[in-house]
């Protein structure tokens, strides 16, 4: 249930933005209102406690946001907060954000090796990565993982391309398995 209502809150915004012609503008606020509400966790507390009535969390929405941030977000937070959906905020930013990527045709890679990469060689990864998906953009994440023994492993939205000689290993494991399954 909590994953319809994010995406269907993120919808909802995306479509403002497209609409608006407002994704840059949109997404940079997007950005900058996850990092206040990071760096403030008291104000989450305080709009997620079942005590604090909705008008008086509709109040320090108001205070706090309105000049400060464009009327469609001061509007997402409002209509998340009326309709007691702020533990939900996290996700439903996060979920906007990811859109926005994926419209501006920019890709997330998460690149696991067993030792640390040079700069020339996330570059080729990087240039490779741009030159086999529809993507004009990659931000890359890497890390090291020294139980892939050589190799990598990329990982880009639900795509994985696994070249690291432990799951090579372990495939050939499982097929000798099955040999000596097959011949008993």
């Amino acid at each position: 249930m909590a994953k319809l209502v994010t995406k269907t809150y993120a919808d909802a915004l995306f479509q403002i933005a497209t609409e608006e012609d407002k994704v840059d503008e949109l997404y940079s606020e997007v950005n900058t209102l996850i990092g206040i509400l990071d760096a403030n966790p008291d104000l989450s507390r305080i709009m997620s406690h079942p005590s604090v009535d909705k008008n008086e969390k509709i109040d320090v929405i108001k205070n706090i946001f309105t000049g400060r941030i464009c009327a469609e977000l001061c509007g997402l937070l409002h209509q998340i907060v009326v309709n007691n959906r702020y533990e939900e905020i996290d996700g439903i930013l996060e979920q906007f954000v990811q859109m926005v990527k994926e419209y501006k045709k920019i890709g997330i890679a998460y690149v696991a090796t067993p030792t640390d990469l040079t700069d020339a060689q996330k570059d080729r990864i990087r240039q490779k990565l741009l030159d086999s998906t529809d993507y004009v953009e990659m931000e890359m994440n890497y890390e090291t993982d020294p139980s892939l023994i050589g190799g990598m492993r990329i990982r880009i939205g639900d795509r994985i391309v696994d070249s690291s000689i432990s799951t090579k290993l372990n495939e050939l494991a499982k097929s000798l398995r099955r040999i000596q399954l097959s011949t008993i």
